[in-house]
């Protein structure tokens, strides 16, 4: 079986749970990547035969989005050009994790693909949503990326194709422990911003992980690290409590191992108010920008704040074959579809 692979790059956490699905995708048969967006920092273990700068995020310093530059870097010409020359008709099977450009390159060819991953479980009206849901936010959450089929991953499985967050081995064979430090990560903040609002906080040791620094480095209470899958992995195993933006793998990884934690949606990323909503639903503390009130928060979820731990239901090895059984059916009924056409 030949698999394509479509993973949005526009963060870290899509491509950290490839390289946890794709040792057990290549069970079934030879997979390619496609890698689609520019805001990844890790460094990539995956097997990539094509890429594309596809839609990409960018960050102000003060936790939004830079729409400016988003716009600026988005040429609909060549998403034309990759969309017509994108591959899928030659594979068995298309697993598309949030990818426009493999969306439509199935649509234009009648592909049959399967929509997988996080994004996924915004299909059904009973994943959580805030208060007040973003009626433009809602419509890129149910037609960025589209499949023949659906297979979600959330913090619960609130409706019966949406199963449990797929967590990294390191995270799954740890044996966590506090040594008295929060990690922390937020990519929407740059470092004069971050260092104003946990330097005051000198009772405490910060780990702070950072894009803008390519080597460890130590000011006071604080170590600034380079992004990096496993000493980040390290840090969340070995401290206190996790303070974060409102993404998906890293909050999922916090409740897997009980941490304490705090999060905070980057502004303008409606996915982000959703997981909010959901951590809020499970007793997770919820902030909305690093500001002058940030310290008295701090202090109470520090004092307060409770360690929260959810027990998953499937595990990786599960999720794939779920998946592969998604996609015999997929293809079984290409085939049905094809033998009436054939006979019309």
């Amino acid at each position: 079986m030949k698999i394509f692979y479509a993973v949005q790059a526009t963060g870290n956490g899509h491509i950290s749970r490839a390289m946890e699905v794709i040792p057990y995708l290549e069970n079934y048969g030879e997979v390619d990547v496609f890698l689609s967006g520019a805001n990844s920092t890790l460094e990539l273990s995956l097997p990539v035969k094509y890429r594309s700068n596809g839609l990409s995020l960018f960050y102000t310093c003060n936790g939004g989005l830079n729409y400016s530059r988003i716009i600026r870097q988005l040429s609909l010409s060549r998403i034309r050009k990759e969309i017509n020359e994108l591959p899928v008709h030659k594979y068995d099977l298309v697993l598309n994790d949030f990818d426009c450009i493999t969306s439509l390159a199935c649509a234009r060819r009648n592909i049959p693909s399967i929509h997988f991953g996080h994004q996924a479980s915004f299909v059904s009206n009973k994943t959580p949503r805030p208060a007040k849901p973003s009626r433009p936010g809602e419509w890129v959450l149910r037609n960025y990326a589209k499949g023949t089929q659906n297979v979600g991953l959330h913090f619960n499985s609130y409706d019966d194709f949406i199963l449990s967050p797929i967590i990294k081995r390191k995270i799954l064979t740890a044996d966590p422990k506090d040594h008295g430090h929060i990690t922390v990560y937020f990519p929407s903040y740059c470092l004069p911003e971050l260092i104003a609002t946990f330097g005051e906080l000198k009772d405490h040791r910060f780990e702070i992980f950072t894009w803008e620094v390519t080597s460890t480095q130590q000011q006071g209470h604080i170590t600034f690290h380079p992004v990096s899958n496993t000493r980040f992995s390290e840090s969340m195993i070995n401290c206190h409590g996790i303070i974060c933006g409102a993404g998906f793998e890293t909050p999922a990884e916090a409740l897997y191992m009980q941490k304490k934690m705090m999060v905070m949606p980057i502004k303008g990323q409606y996915e982000q108010r959703c997981n909010a909503a959901a951590l809020e639903l499970l007793g997770v503390k919820t902030f909305t920008q690093l500001d002058e009130n940030f310290k008295h928060l701090f202090a109470v979820w520090i004092s307060e704040g409770k360690h929260i731990g959810l027990k998953y239901e499937y595990s990786t090895s599960e999720i794939i074959s779920i998946l592969m059984q998604k996609a015999n059916h997929i293809n079984e009924l290409a085939g049905i579809e094809f033998l009436e056409s054939a006979f019309r």
